[in-house]
């Protein structure tokens, strides 16, 4: 299956070729403007990355309730799903911690271009949000610590245009129910976008009609983008946004399952930031301060593990985070510079050994790119100097302190007003985290001891791509080729664990999407807009133990229809397929053997049209099934994930 779909979408990036050279309308994605590659506004077609946007519109389209459902839709690359609001999501065969922790993650998290504080996407929900962007590849020098694989940057909605009220609600199966409110708009200076979200769950059946106990949730959102221009170009703004959930059922493997266990989590932030500028001179700035906390408490009523938590007591992690951005641009009709710093601080309290630990990151960037020949060459490069440290408790002297450089350059060039290549050279690393430098704890029966003389993973990659833009459809091709050297693993002997660095590891591969709109070609009133996207490895391999990575992906896949008629009727058919990997097979005990886990496929599809619309307001009917073909799948092994799922809602517009 997995190298006819490769044929058949290599097939229709041909087609575009020839096609697109016959029909030369004016190239409008090419006049896409991106934030995320460069912390800058920039045209997509001076970008020498693989970068993916989520817009807007296949945000409101998608069945997904929270970030990690909605780029497992999309087929972004490797997800971990547990039940319980806990999703790592990876690119490029790097990903976020399995657990969340922000700081041990190869794929960095944003909300609105600062770190988020977290892994763990299940926490991010996706109302109230302009757009997704996807840095495929190195994002250090823009980012820092973590942005290995790739960047993913959430962007929140601002106000504008005339202010906008919506109320939505939500039931469906597994007494499934949620409730939205929200309102946008600007009115005269002052600009405000904000949501609430709320949604509760029962445990859900499998595909194989056995009821998973323990997988119930209560969850809600909040989330607040205000502004104001006090001088034209010069806006003050403010951003808060909050996720709690109490008691959210964590259950065990389904078939050694846990009824007693639950979380509560949490994931709170608040930013302010002034953006201005001097168009006349095509300066631009930004300021920003921002702080918030991610908070994990685990709860195990029946001390199973009496080791590591004491009767009745709940392990808990608290992350709290805080930081500064300042930069300054210049963007002239031949060259663009951008300047500036970043200052990130970290406090994590654990109840495990080591109990208390910082992390403090001060950094200086810049970034430029020339335009030659018409500005049909476009030359981008950068560096990032990091001085991290990481501090162990206080007085223990176990802390670490090491300096860091990242370079990236790149190239891209139109060939055509529609088809550009490109090409990017960078480089990434992530630092050892305090639990790798100073563990000092049991459990089961192991001690985990931490390895104070770890040295930071680094890696390189390589790329080279073409896209193809028209009025009526655009695809892009992207060969990659990472090598990720000092990877720090656990070892175990003689009942203690460690970390070392160990060995290196290679990944290479290809991307490829493209989307159709044959309403427009065909001059329709409907949008009929056939898309796919794939991601194939070629190798994935572990040089130290001549042997493919664990817990990456071989392939994966999403494709589908998307149909829409201005603002009454939209209808999505998705499929998103998951290929093979190596896991361990933790169910089977410890030490876990390694396993060849198969891949799987699954479709949903959701459906909007206007039933109502009056001087009052716009009412809109929703309808949506998830797991339309009931499935029997799981993204880790021992955890299924819920079977055909019903939802039917209404909208009011105002």
């Amino acid at each position: 299956m997995e190298k006819k779909m490769l044929l058949f979408l290599l097939i229709i990036f041909l087609i575009f070729v020839s096609y697109g050279y016959a029909k030369t309308d004016e190239p409008l994605s090419l006049k896409e403007m991106v934030v995320t590659a460069s912390r800058y506004k920039e045209s997509k077609k001076e970008l020498a990355t693989n970068v993916t946007i989520i817009t807007e519109d296949e945000i409101k389209a998608s069945t997904a309730k929270d970030l990690g459902e909605l780029l497992a839709e999309m087929g972004i690359g490797h997800i971990h799903m547990y039940p319980g609001a806990l999703t790592s999501v990876g690119i490029r065969g790097f990903r976020t911690e399995t657990h969340g922790n922000d700081l041990m993650g190869h794929v960095l998290i944003l909300l609105d271009g600062r770190r988020a504080g977290t892994g763990n996407v299940a926490k991010i929900l996706t109302k109230n949000i302009e757009r997704i962007e996807i840095i495929r590849g190195p994002g250090a020098v823009q980012y820092g610590s973590a942005g290995m694989g790739g960047v993913i940057n959430v962007i929140t909605k601002k106000g504008k245009g005339k202010p906008h009220f919506f109320a939505e609600g939500t039931l469906g199966s597994f007494d499934y129910d949620d409730f939205t409110l929200g309102a946008d708009g600007k009115i005269k200076n002052f600009d405000f976008s904000l949501a609430y979200f709320k949604a509760t769950r029962d445990d859900y059946d499998t595909a194989e009609g056995e009821r998973y106990y323990n997988t119930d949730y209560k969850k809600q959102n909040y989330s607040i983008n205000l502004g104001y221009e006090f001088f034209p170009n010069n806006r003050i703004g403010v951003i808060y946004t909050k996720y709690d959930a109490d008691k959210i059922g964590s259950p065990g493997y389904l078939t050694q399952n846990d009824l007693d266990d639950y979380k509560n989590s949490s994931l709170s932030s608040a930013d302010v930031i002034y953006t201005g500028g001097i168009p006349s001179l095509d300066l631009f700035w930004k300021v920003r301060y921002f702080e918030g906390d991610d908070i994990d408490e685990w709860h195990d009523p029946v001390a199973s593990n009496p080791d590591f938590w004491d009767d009745g007591i709940p392990s808990k992690r608290k992350t709290e985070h805080k930081g500064a951005q300042a930069q300054i641009s210049l963007d002239k009709d031949l060259f663009f510079v951008n300047v500036g710093s970043d200052w990130v601080y970290y406090k994590v309290e654990t109840t495990w050994a080591p109990h208390q630990t910082y992390y403090k990151d001060p950094a200086f960037f810049m970034l430029a790119k020339l335009r030659l020949l018409n500005k049909k060459l476009i030359i981008s490069g950068g560096a990032r100097y990091d001085k991290y440290k990481v501090e162990v408790g206080k007085g223990e002297g176990k802390d670490k302190e090491k300096n860091h450089i990242c370079p990236s350059i790149g190239m891209s060039y139109l060939l055509t007003d529609n088809i550009k290549i490109r090409a990017n050279y960078a480089h990434a690393y992530r630092m050892p985290s305090a639990k790798e430098l100073a563990a000092d704890y049991v459990v089961w029966g192991t001690r985990y001891k931490g390895n104070h003389d770890l040295d930071p993973e680094r890696s390189w990659t390589a790329e080279g791509g073409i896209d193809l833009y028209f009025d009526f459809a655009e695809a892009s091709l992207t060969y990659f080729y990472t090598h990720f050297k000092d990877k720090i693993e656990s070892q175990s002997s003689g009942g203690v664990s460690t970390w070392v660095n160990k060995g290196e590891a290679k990944i290479d591969g290809v991307e490829f999407n493209f989307s159709l709109d044959v309403g427009k070609l065909l001059e329709l009133d409907y949008k009929i807009k056939p898309y796919g996207n794939i991601v194939y490895l070629f190798s994935r391999e572990d040089e130290e133990e001549d042997k493919d990575l664990k817990y990456v992906d071989k392939f994966d896949a999403s494709w589908g229809i998307f149909v829409a008629k201005e603002d009454s009727f939209c209808a999505n058919l998705n499929f998103s397929y998951t290929g093979n990997q190596w896991i361990e097979d933790w169910e089977k005990g410890w030490p876990p053997p390694v396993i060849k886990r198969g891949g799987f496929m699954v479709a949903d599809f959701s459906i909007s049209t206007k039933i109502l619309k009056t001087k009052f307001g716009k009412l809109t009917l929703k309808g949506e099934v998830k797991n339309l073909f009931d499935r029997n799948y799981s993204y880790v092994k021992g955890y299924p994930m819920p079977g055909r799922t019903f939802f039917i809602g209404l909208r009011y517009d105002y």
